[in-house]
């Protein structure tokens, strides 16, 4: 995958967030790590989904030194860099602050394996990480163990993190994991939710 190609597939998955509903305003945050190239690429800062273009979007060292773009970094490259560098292979991330994931990270609740779809989207529960300051590398080196056996976890007090092999995966596993948090949530105000 080349640059180009890159920066569109981040834009329509950032815009495909935005219309899901898993990010608000200018929250939340998507990334690919080219690791033949040693870039990541990642939407910018406070820029609105609606007008995003893919001329917006950032290319950064992994240190955050930005190569191409005519905006800053995402304010949370830190921690995609520093998760990118844990994971040591070309992957992507999609960070968001959807409503029914983002309350059990705010309460610190993880949530059991209750879907039959957890297992091969998710990789089976979703855990929450503890708490470190957003946009700091902190954040990445805590958060990156949660995602060796795992496509998803929750940032406390935060939102979510999704990772895959490419955007699309990432992308459904935050999509999965949000379907789960609504499910969680409505199982547990009617009864006592059976795990798998």
């Amino acid at each position: 995958m080349n640059i180009l190609e890159a920066k569109k597939e981040v834009l329509d998955v950032a815009k495909k967030a935005h219309q899901e509903k898993l990010v608000a305003g200018t929250s939340g945050n998507v990334s690919i790590y080219l690791k033949s190239k040693d870039l990541v690429v990642i939407t910018p800062s406070s820029i609105p989904y609606a007008s995003m273009k893919d001329s917006d979007i950032s290319v950064i060292t992994l240190d955050g030194k930005v190569v191409d773009g005519k905006h800053s970094p995402s304010s949370e490259w830190p921690m995609h860099t520093e998760i990118y560098r844990k994971l040591e292979k070309e992957c992507a991330l999609v960070h968001t602050h959807s409503p029914y994931a983002t309350s059990f990270a705010v309460c610190n609740e993880g949530i059991p394996e209750i879907l039959i779809e957890m297992k091969p989207f998710i990789g089976g529960d979703i855990k929450v990480v503890p708490f470190a300051p957003a946009g700091s590398q902190e954040l990445g080196e805590i958060t990156a163990p949660f995602l060796i056996d795992r496509n998803a976890c929750l940032l406390a007090n935060h939102g979510t993190l999704s990772v895959g092999d490419n955007l699309e995966k990432a992308f459904f596993s935050s999509i999965y994991l949000e379907d789960a948090a609504k499910i969680y949530h409505l199982a547990k105000s009617v009864g006592n939710p059976r795990i798998i």
